[in-house]
């Protein structure tokens, strides 16, 4: 999860669908400019251990956008695909 929130805050979208699972990845993303991450705050887990090929992810990513400051909640799955874990798909608030 940290690391997809650093890829978005730095606009690396090749990362982004590297490590977005195939059944759901969209064969291409429309990162705004204006917009900039600037913290993320995880707010809760469950699974996603070394033994688990399946977890979720609850976090708040806060944002800019010009003058205005924002904030996403998101309760994220994610899935191991050869080994890897990868972004599901998930539920914004």
């Amino acid at each position: 999860m940290r690391s997809r929130f650093s890829a978005f805050a730095v606009r690396d979208e090749a990362y982004l669908l590297r490590s977005w699972h195939p059944d759901t990845r969209p064969a291409r993303l429309d990162l705004d400019a204006r917009l900039r991450w600037v913290r993320l705050e995880i707010l809760a887990t469950s699974d996603g251990g070394p033994f688990h090929s399946e977890g979720t992810v609850r976090f708040r990513a806060h944002y800019a956008e010009g003058r205005e400051e924002g904030v996403m909640e998101e309760l994220s799955r994610f899935v191991r695909v050869d080994g890897a874990w990868v972004y599901l798909d998930g539920v914004v608030d």
